[in-house]
C-alpha cells in the first residue's frame, strides 16, 4: 500500500505533469516502455548489489511490482520528473519523455491500488487533540471557559490537519495536563450553577442513598463522555473510587467529583475508541462537522441502529451544519487547509514597514475571519464549491472595506460584525484569492512574493505542490541599498536564467504574477518600486493570461483539479488519518459525485460521509493504557 508519504511525492510530480509544455503525439506508454525507460537512463546507478541508494531496477521488473514496490515507482518517477535522476553528466531522457514516464506511474499505481482496494482501512484510535478536547469537556460540562490553552500544541500530520492519528499519541506530559486539566474544568464546573446541575443529577436523601445516587450520576455521566454505552461493571469500578475517596471523610459532593476526574483522565474519554457501530459513526460524524461529542440527537439516532442508513445521514448533514458548533470545523479546517493560522507566527507582516495591520486588533481579526466565515456560509447556503475561484459575495466588515477601498452593501444596519455582502464590481475581492488573510499568508513579511503565491496556489487550490528547490540554489537576490530600484518581476527573471531555477519557477512564477497587483497585506496597488504593476503570465503549456479575473478564469477551466484537491484534504481531515493510494480510488467517486451535482458544496459533505471509507471504518483497539501509543 502507497502511504502519506509518497502520496505527497506523487502530488509533487503531478506539478509539472499538469503545468507542462503539450506533449507529441505518441503511442501510449506501457509497462514495457516504462522499464525500457528505466533501463535505458538508470541502469548504470541502479544494478546488481552495487545499487546506489539499494536501490535496484531487478525489483520493478515484473507489472506486480506496482503494487509490491508501489513506494519505489513513485519515487522514482518523482525523481525523474524532477531532473533529479539521471544524475548530471550522465545521457538525459527528453523532456516530453520525463513527463509522460512520471504520468503513466502517476496513473498505473493508482490503477494497482484501485484494483487491489478492499475492506475499508479501520479508523485509527487517537487522541482527543486540543481543541476537541476543549470542545468536548465545554459540551460535556456545559461550560464556557478556554481550557485548551493550557494543553501542549498538536503538530500536523495526515494531509495537514492536526487531528491526525500519526501525530495524536499520549506522552506523560500529555498526561500529566490533561489530569490538572480535568480537574480544573470539574472544579469549575462544581460552582457553575447550569454545570452543576447538569453533572449532579442525583443527590442522597431520605429515599435515595448516598451510593445509588452516586451510581446514578455515573450512569448518566459515562456514557456521554465516553460517547457509547458502558457496562454495569464499569460504573462499578468508578463508583469504587466514590467510595474510596468517602473512606477518606470527602463529602458525597467531593467524593462523585472525584470519579469524575479518573473518568476524564480515561482513555476511552482522551481517545476515540468507541465500539464498532453506529456510536463510532456518530463521534467520526460529530468530530468531522462539530470538531465535538455528538449532542443527544446523534446518541439516540446511534442508539437506535439506523445511522448507518444513507437517507438518514443526509437528512442529519443539514442540521449539523447549521448548527453553531459548525464553526470550529470552518475555522479549523480553512485554516490549516489555506495556511492562515501562520499569520498569528512568523507569517505576520512586519509591523515597521505595515503599522496599519499590526496596529489594528480588529482588522487583523477581519482578516483571519473572512477566509473560513466565507466557507462556512457556502456550505449553510448550499452553494457551488466553484465559489471559492470566484464568487459574487463574500464576507464585508467595516474595517475590510476600508482596507481594501470599496464600499460594501450591506443588508443589515451596522457593519462592526461580519455580514454576507455582494462583491462590488472590478474590485477583485471574489473567492479566495481576493482575500487578504491568503494574500499575506502568500507573502513575505516585508513583500509580496510571485513564488509563494505560485507555489500556495500549486499547493493549497490545485493540489499539486511543487518539489522543494534543490540545496545548492541562491536565493533571490534584493535590492542592495543605493542601486537602482527594480520590481520583483525583474529579480526573478534574473534568478530564472539559471538553469537549476528554471525547470520549476517556469510553472511557479507566471501564477504569482497575476496577483502582483496585490500588496503584501492584501491592498490593491498598480505600481511596485514606482514601476506600473505587470501582471501578465504565461505558463508552460502555452496558456496566458493577465491579472486576478483571467487567473481565476485559468482556474475555472481546472475547476475539477481544485474541486480533487479540496475532496482530497476534506477526506484526510474526516478520517483523521493520512491518505493512501487506495484512497484515491474514493476521491475520484467524490468528485465526479459532486460534479454530478453541479458543484454543490453539501454534496461534498454527503459524498464523503456517505463513503465506504468514512461510513465504514470502524475503529480499531487500544491498549487503554495512559501514556502509550495506541
Amino acid at each position: 500500500m502507497l502511504h502519506s508519504k509518497s502520496i505527497v511525492q506523487l502530488r509533487r510530480l503531478s506539478c509539472c505533469i499538469l503545468l507542462a509544455l503539450p506533449l507529441p503525439a505518441q503511442q501510449p506508454f506501457s509497462f514495457a516502455e516504462a522499464t525500457r525507460f528505466l533501463n535505458q537512463y538508470c541502469s548504470s546507478c541502479h544494478r546488481a548489489k552495487a545499487a546506489v541508494g539499494g536501490f535496484r531496477l531487478e525489483r520493478l521488473a515484473a507489472p506486480s511490482s506496482l503494487r509490491g514496490e508501489a513506494q519505489k515507482w513513485a519515487s522514482a518517477a518523482r525523481r525523474v520528473n524532477n531532473g533529479e535522476m539521471p544524475p548530471k553528466g550522465s545521457p538525459a531522457p527528453p523532456f516530453a519523455l520525463r513527463v509522460q514516464f512520471a504520468a503513466w506511474t502517476e496513473d498505473a499505481l493508482r490503477t494497482e491500488a484501485c484494483a487491489a482496494a478492499g475492506n475499508p482501512v479501520p479508523a485509527p484510535a487517537r487522541r482527543l487533540n486540543r481543541d476537541e478536547y476543549a470542545a468536548t469537556i465545554r459540551d460535556l460540562l456545559d461550560i464556557h471557559l478556554d481550557i485548551g490553552s493550557s494543553l501542549p500544541a498538536d503538530g500536523a500530520g495526515g494531509e495537514g490537519f492536526d487531528n491526525a492519528a500519526e501525530t495524536l499519541f499520549l506522552s506523560p506530559l500529555h498526561a500529566e495536563k490533561y489530569l490538572e486539566t480535568a480537574s480544573f474544568a470539574l472544579d469549575f464546573a462544581a460552582k457553575e450553577y447550569k454545570s452543576r446541575a447538569k453533572v449532579l443529577i442525583a443527590e442522597p436523601g431520605p429515599d435515595l442513598p448516598a451510593g445509588q445516587a452516586a451510581r446514578k450520576i455515573l450512569s448518566a455521566f459515562l456514557p456521554r463522555a465516553f460517547r457509547s454505552p458502558v457496562e454495569d461493571a464499569e460504573v462499578g469500578r468508578y463508583l469504587s473510587l466514590y467510595h474510596a475517596a468517602r473512606e477518606q471523610n470527602q463529602t458525597f459532593e467531593e467524593a462523585a467529583f472525584f470519579a469524575l476526574r479518573a473518568a476524564l483522565v480515561s482513555p476511552r474519554f482522551l481517545f476515540r475508541t468507541e465500539p464498532a457501530g453506529d456510536y463510532a459513526l456518530a463521534s467520526r460524524l460529530s468530530y468531522f462537522l462539530w470538531g465535538s461529542m455528538p449532542d443527544e440527537l446523534l446518541f439516540d439516532v446511534a442508539a437506535s441502529g439506523r445511522l448507518r442508513e444513507p437517507e438518514i445521514l443526509r437528512a442529519l448533514i443539514p442540521r449539523m451544519l447549521r448548527n453553531d458548533r459548525s464553526l470550529a470545523f470552518a475555522n479549523r479546517f480553512v485554516e490549516q487547509w489555506l495556511r492562515t493560522r501562520e499569520l498569528g507566527g512568523e507569517k505576520a507582516p512586519d509591523p515597521q514597514l505595515f503599522p496599519e495591520y499590526t496596529a489594528d486588533e480588529e482588522l487583523r481579526s477581519d482578516i483571519r475571519y473572512q477566509p473560513f466565515l466565507f466557507f462556512r456560509e457556502l456550505f449553510i447556503r448550499d452553494m457551488s464549491l466553484l465559489n471559492l475561484i470566484d464568487s459574487a459575495h463574500t464576507i464585508g466588515t467595516d474595517n475590510l472595506a476600508d482596507h481594501y477601498g470599496v464600499k460594501f452593501d450591506y443588508r443589515q444596519a451596522g457593519a462592526s460584525q461580519p455580514q454576507w455582502v455582494p462583491v462590488p464590481p472590478g474590485s477583485g475581492r471574489g473567492g479566495l484569492l481576493g482575500m487578504a488573510a491568503v494574500l499575506a499568508v502568500s507573502s513575505h513579511p516585508y513583500r509580496s512574493s510571485p513564488v509563494l503565491r505560485g507555489a500556495w496556489i500549486l499547493d493549497s487550490m490545485l493540489g499539486t505542490p511543487p518539489p522543494p528547490p534543490p540545496p545548492d540554489v541562491p536565493p533571490l537576490e534584493e535590492v542592495k541599498e543605493g542601486a537602482p530600484a527594480s520590481s520583483v518581476r525583474e529579480r526573478l527573471t534574473a534568478h530564472r536564467e539559471n538553469p537549476a531555477c528554471a525547470a520549476c519557477h517556469n510553472n511557479i512564477d507566471p501564477i504569482g504574477f497575476a496577483l502582483e497587483n496585490y500588496d503584501p497585506i492584501g491592498r490593491w496597488r498598480d505600481y511596485d518600486s514606482g514601476r506600473p504593476v505587470d501582471n501578465s503570465a504565461r505558463l508552460a503549456d502555452g496558456s496566458e493570461f493577465r491579472g486576478p479575473a483571467e487567473l481565476k478564469a485559468y482556474l475555472m477551466k481546472h475547476r475539477d483539479m481544485v474541486i480533487r484537491n479540496l475532496a482530497s484534504r476534506m477526506l484526510g481531515y474526516a478520517l483523521g488519518r493520512g491518505l493512501t493510494l487506495a484512497d484515491a480510488c474514493t476521491v475520484d467517486s467524490i468528485v465526479s459525485q459532486v460534479r454530478k451535482q453541479n458543484y454543490r458544496a453539501q454534496a461534498l459533505i454527503e459524498a464523503i460521509v456517505l463513503s465506504d471509507a468514512f461510513r465504514l471504518a470502524d475503529p480499531q483497539s487500544t491498549t487503554g493504557e495512559p501514556g502509550t501509543r495506541p
